[in-house]
């Protein structure tokens, strides 16, 4: 080999590959369901959708489907990347909602009910869809943080737009929510419907999953438990 002869230039790693280490170096799990936008710098979210998108024209290719002369695939795979990274999965790749809180001035320490709340996710086992509705019941006390109605839905859409299982998505909202207003008692009720149900596998389109996440008094208050789950019933 001559000695003047230049190294080959490094290849740089797949954007993918720089956020995964940064989240390895860092500790920090990376399971389906968890927000990495920290990891994620500045004009890489477009990098991740071209990086998706060749991957997914991969996966295409090997379902033998002729993606140049079928224009109904001709630009699936960017569209499934970019769906994928920026709205079905965007709770997982961008930060949180901006939301502002409100010291409790009148100091209520009522039931406060709010839903029900139209949620969409992806099962983590298919990433076929689950459709649904939440409701939230808060104790608030003199020292907690009130949020507006809007902000519920928001963080709410936030927690679902990963790929989630139903049990872990409410108890992943239950203390966001927890973190942000500190009330004395929190109650998170799902209702939803698995597409992993109804597209495959058994093929039930009837069956439902309602499941639910308390905290605090909701938890200790057999009461105000039952006043709560009482007042929703109204709307299943």
């Amino acid at each position: 080999m001559a000695r003047g002869k230049k190294r080959a230039a490094s290849v740089a790693p797949p954007v993918s590959e720089r956020v995964r280490r940064r989240l390895q170096r860092a500790g920090r799990r990376f399971h389906a369901n968890d927000n990495i936008a920290d990891f994620i710098e500045d004009g890489e979210v477009d990098l991740l959708i071209d990086e998706v998108a060749a991957q997914m024209q991969a996966v295409l290719h090997s379902l033998v489907i002729d993606t140049d002369s079928d224009h109904n695939t001709q630009d699936t795979a960017r569209r499934i990347a970019k769906m994928y990274v920026t709205e079905v999965f965007r709770g997982r790749f961008f930060a949180a909602p901006a939301v502002t809180e409100f010291p409790n001035a009148e100091r209520l320490n009522e039931l406060m009910i709010v839903g029900p709340i139209n949620v969409r996710s992806a099962c983590s086992h298919h990433f076929c869809p689950i459709i649904g509705r939440v409701w939230i019941g808060l104790m608030p006390n003199e020292h907690s943080n009130l949020i507006g109605l809007s902000k519920y839905v928001r963080l709410t859409d936030w927690i679902m737009s990963r790929p989630q299982i139903q049990e872990e998505a409410i108890t992943q909202l239950a203390e966001l929510l927890m973190s942000k207003v500190s009330p004395d008692g929190l109650a998170v009720v799902m209702q939803a419907d698995h597409f992993c149900m109804h597209w495959r596998g058994v093929k039930d389109d009837q069956a439902r999953m309602i499941n639910s996440a308390m905290r605090g008094s909701f938890l200790k208050d057999h009461t105000l438990r039952r006043e709560f789950l009482s007042l929703i019933q109204s709307d299943h």
